[in-house]
């Protein structure tokens, strides 16, 4: 599945998971195209939520679109990319050092309120615990 929303003028919302074929890829790509029309210094945040490896089909129907793909995200300022997988976390900022004028930052699913404030530059208030006094109790 790869699901595009846009949620502002300037901000697409994509969510990305499970099995994704050809068509779905195609799919997606072109509403991607078509939603970020007109959106300069945008934002972006992708959820990557139950991530399956793309089928070969759908890899190539992406390779054929890069050109299209780079002139996309020129479009955008920031990106922030939801998941748990770590491994997902590191490709995704290598992939924004190498793309100028973009910048990424990659999140755990549970830090979304993070990222949304990342995003628009606003501040997260932290929940701060309480001491309990017996932490430092000594023994």
């Amino acid at each position: 599945m790869l699901l595009v929303h846009k949620t502002k003028s300037d901000r697409l919302d994509i969510l990305v998971g499970g099995p994704l074929d050809a068509e779905m890829m195609k799919l997606g790509l072109e509403d991607l195209f078509e939603k970020s029309e007109g959106i300069s210094n945008g934002q972006m945040l992708i959820k990557v939520a139950d991530f399956a490896m793309p089928t070969f089909g759908a890899i190539m129907i992406e390779m054929a679109r890069l050109p299209s793909l780079f002139k996309t995200m020129h479009r955008f300022q920031k990106l922030a990319v939801l998941t748990d997988a770590k491994w997902m976390q590191t490709a995704a900022e290598i992939e924004g050092a190498l793309m100028p004028g973009l910048e990424v930052k990659a999140f755990d699913t549970k830090d979304e309120p993070a990222a949304e404030a990342w995003l628009t530059g606003a501040t997260v208030l932290v929940e701060e615990e309480e001491d309990d006094p017996t932490d430092n109790m000594p023994v």
